[in-house]
């Protein structure tokens, strides 16, 4: 897929979820042909021209003030998440690389390493915006135990263990929920990273083998992922649900540190320490058994 045929996809499915009534403006007629708002509507809403609003969302985006990019982006009433991806696409065109680019990066600082692993009593992790988990602490490996199986491709990466594993489904039981915020934040970082082969490769790998993530790709939905809540299975301790908080690192840009924690009685709080438990069990089991192999 094109950038511009991003750009005109992406504006399009914002203006079919804008209703008239919503946008303030009167509903003239019984017959719309649209589900949204006509761009007529939207140039309107925008003070733009028709022609040029057609032609932006054909993707011509590629000199648009960022006047005009915040008229259509309020027009649309377009949410920060939604905003800054139209941004990214305006970005992307307007720079139209020469040739797709493999994102290099060299081993995680030792400092960064060491506040991961210092983090005892929370599971965290460190990812890139394609989701590689590039670094995981004690109880982040033990929580995510299902994806560092032996056979587990490397870097293990959330998006295809979701979606291609068979165990997938079974690990995130608020699977609904999950897809749609797997699938937002890979097009989101699409937006931002339009020439990395690594990223379109493996959207490619998911478009192509699986019809959830295909279907899901197509809705153009993009989020925010700092704060909120989410469920896990564990094949060992049972369902778990803990609060997450995703930091990026300033220093590493394109990494964002993940750590999960619960609140002091509760049930969640009982199934870390339970986790915690079971992880010192099956630590002392790998200890045990590589002094039985020397």
């Amino acid at each position: 897929m094109s950038t511009e045929s991003d750009i005109r996809d992406f504006l399009a499915s914002r203006r079919a979820k804008i209703t008239p009534q919503r946008a303030g403006l009167p509903a003239y007629g019984g017959n719309r042909r649209v589900p949204g708002l006509r761009r007529e509507e939207v140039a309107m809403l925008a003070g733009v021209s028709v022609d040029y609003y057609v032609r932006l969302e054909r993707g011509h985006l590629a000199g648009a003030s960022e006047e005009v990019v915040d008229a259509v982006a309020n027009a649309l009433q377009l949410d920060e998440a939604e905003r800054a991806h139209l941004y990214d696409l305006a970005r992307a065109v307007a720079r139209r690389p020469a040739r797709r680019t493999k994102r290099t990066r060299g081993p995680l600082p030792d400092s960064v390493v060491r506040v991961l692993d210092s983090m005892t009593d929370s599971p965290a992790f460190i990812r890139n915006g394609r989701l590689d988990i590039l670094a995981v602490n004690r109880l982040g490996r033990a929580l995510y135990a299902p994806l560092f199986t032996d056979d587990a491709p490397h870097p293990v990466n959330i998006a295809r263990f979701q979606f291609l594993n068979p165990h997938g489904r079974d690990f995130f039981p608020d699977w609904e929920q999950s897809v749609n915020t797997t699938v937002a934040l890979l097009r989101t970082e699409a937006g931002r990273a339009p020439g990395a082969s690594d990223l379109t490769g493996l959207i490619g790998a998911l478009v192509t083998r699986s019809e959830e993530f295909r279907t899901a790709w197509a809705k153009h939905n993009v989020r925010l992922h700092h704060t909120g809540r989410k469920s896990f299975r564990h094949p060992a301790i049972g369902e778990i649900t803990l609060d997450f908080d995703a930091m990026e690192l300033p220093a590493q840009p394109g990494l964002t540190l993940t750590a999960y924690s619960a609140g002091p009685h509760t049930p969640a709080h009982d199934a870390l320490q339970l986790l915690a438990a079971w992880a010192a069990t099956e630590d002392a089991s790998a200890a045990a058994d590589r002094t039985t192999s020397h």
